[in-house]
């Protein structure tokens, strides 16, 4: 019988200092750390004293499968005290918290949930870019196209927003803006790309719909692309220069 808890913990989106108080807090008290593959190793340097717990999913590579995680939680949770899932950026968001949730619950182990910031928001703020204005967005959807293999749709469904913000948008991003330009969307339609938001080696990129459309992206690491008037350059703001 599971004695510990479990704490489903945001990390934020890279940077360490973008982590909240109440999660460095409790890495810092953890005893097993489970984290995802985009979880930053400066992150991790934030539980030293913790067994840690390679359970990462990568696009394209061999990953830990779901049903494999999960019990990975109910073991550890019958062995320790303080048992951390660490999970990139919002564990509500993409985070297949519900599948570890559900796990927990018919387990009867006890758990606590802690926001973190999602990409979404620290990508609009490195971009300086809000993802709603006055008179031109008040709408905004999050989504992703990327499903697991038993969940895929033939035809992904885009959101109907003023903005849209798709994550993990590498290829499936370039889709995306043929599906918008075929339904009617302005060619000129503000695009920005942020890969590995926070992070050292952040690149933003502005570029338009019908850019966007043709493949005129970067995908070297974690991607996610913002689409949307709101996202238009202000009459003082200077574009970020493109990638080499």
């Amino acid at each position: 019988m599971a004695n510990g808890t479990v704490y489903l913990i945001g990390a934020g989106p890279g940077a360490q200092d973008l982590i909240t108080v109440r999660g460095a807090r409790l890495l810092a008290q953890a005893q097993v750390v489970l984290h995802d593959a985009l979880v930053s190793g400066e992150m991790l340097a934030l539980c030293p004293q913790a067994l840690l717990v390679d359970v990462g999913k990568r696009c394209g590579q061999q990953s830990a499968r779901q049903d494999w995680i999960n019990q990975q939680l109910l073991d550890y949770a019958a062995q320790y005290q303080v048992v951390v899932r660490l999970k990139g950026g919002d564990p509500m968001l993409f985070g297949r918290a519900d599948e570890e949730l559900s796990a927990l619950e018919d387990a009867g182990v006890a758990y606590h949930i802690v926001p973190g910031i999602t990409t979404a928001l620290a990508a609009a703020a490195a971009a300086k870019a809000p993802l709603t204005r006055r008179g031109v967005a008040r709408s905004v959807a999050l989504f992703t196209s990327s499903t697991a293999p038993e969940h895929a749709e033939p035809m992904p469904v885009t959101p109907d927003a003023d903005t849209l913000v798709q994550y993990m948008g590498g290829r499936e991003a370039i889709a995306t803006a043929q599906r918008l330009l075929g339904h009617g969307r302005a060619p000129q339609t503000p695009v920005v790309v942020v890969e590995n938001c926070s992070r050292p080696e952040q690149r933003i990129v502005r570029i338009d719909l019908a850019q966007l459309a043709e493949g005129l992206t970067v995908a070297h690491g974690p991607v996610l692309v913002m689409i949307g008037e709101a996202l238009r350059l202000r009459a003082g703001q200077q574009a970020e220069r493109a990638p080499d």
